[in-house]
């Protein structure tokens, strides 16, 4: 098998920060192009609201803003080497963008970091990396840090 095209879903966190070191070496070891996606939580879209208020409009491009100058420097140490990395933004439900995006851009696999959860917890948290699994277009490697 090879992996041509390479999402990872970030939030910033630790563990998506981790993820990105498998994502990176594997898109060195098949010379495949990196995406990385950002999703910016809907609030009217996950309402099903519609909320006509201009500060919601100027707090979305704020986001957004922040989100792309995240997204650029996120672990650009690791992926200094990669010529072929792209960054993507959007708005929406995470893992319903995740899906969309991975299915658009016919990626051949998903590396989403998460952390370690056992019983219960597992049950009632993790649910975006849960529906991705389910639903994607392609495979998913589920990275955690210990």
């Amino acid at each position: 098998m090879k992996f041509q095209r390479i999402l990872l879903p970030t939030d910033f966190s630790d563990e998506s920060l981790y993820a990105l070191s498998y994502a990176v070496d594997l898109a060195k070891m098949f010379n495949a192009k990196l995406y990385l996606l950002h999703i910016i939580y809907d609030i009217e879209k996950a309402s099903n609201l519609h909320i006509p208020h201009p500060s919601i409009t100027e707090l979305y491009k704020d986001l957004e803003t922040h989100a792309k100058r995240n997204l650029d420097s996120f672990g650009i140490d690791m992926r200094e080497d990669l010529k072929n990395v792209e960054t993507v933004v959007k708005r929406g439900i995470p893992y319903e963008e995740i899906i969309q995006f991975a299915t658009a851009n016919n990626v051949d696999l998903i590396i989403i970091g998460t952390l370690p959860r056992s019983g219960v917890e597992r049950f009632f948290v993790g649910s975006t990396t849960q529906r991705v699994i389910r639903n994607a277009p392609c495979p998913v490697l589920v990275v955690t840090k210990k």
